[in-house]
């Protein structure tokens, strides 16, 4: 009898541990969202330096793009349009990685309510956040353009 509640021990610890693997894979996959959907919010913003640089600009002027690491020069009109497409593209696939998130988050709270899982905050995390303040972000210094 004492082996049977062992065996039972066992199963339900490995059981648990298979759901916390899961669950923390599951987590991981929304940090690998947020890292993806913040690494391409970055390139559009660059994107709408870039085109609030040259669109000003006579379109018959000159200027170089970087194409797959290799520097091609080309005419700001020529250059104009494709910047706005990729920036339109980037824009749409963060659409997309943002409905992907969202189902992914419904996906984490189903497995957290169908497993009893509950996530508690450590102290320091708590602290962390109140002392957060909305634009304390570094920014970047630009030079005057020669």
């Amino acid at each position: 009898m004492a082996s049977k509640a062992s065996s039972e021990n066992r199963e339900s610890s490995i059981n648990e541990q298979a759901i916390a693997s899961i669950y923390a894979s599951m987590r991981s996959e929304i940090n690998q969202f947020y890292s993806k959907i913040t690494e391409l919010e970055m390139e559009v913003s660059e994107h709408s330096l870039v085109i609030g640089a040259i669109q000003p600009l006579d379109p018959s002027r000159r200027c170089f793009r970087m194409i797959g690491g290799v520097l091609v020069e080309r005419t700001i009109n020529e250059v104009l349009p494709a910047v706005q497409r990729n920036k339109e593209g980037l824009q749409e696939v963060i659409a997309r990685l943002n409905e992907a998130l969202e189902k992914k988050k419904k996906e984490v709270a189903e497995f957290e309510v169908k497993h009893k899982i509950k996530v508690r905050k450590s102290d320091s995390e708590s602290k962390d956040d109140g002392g957060w303040k909305a634009g304390s972000a570094q920014g970047v210094l630009v030079g005057p353009a020669s």
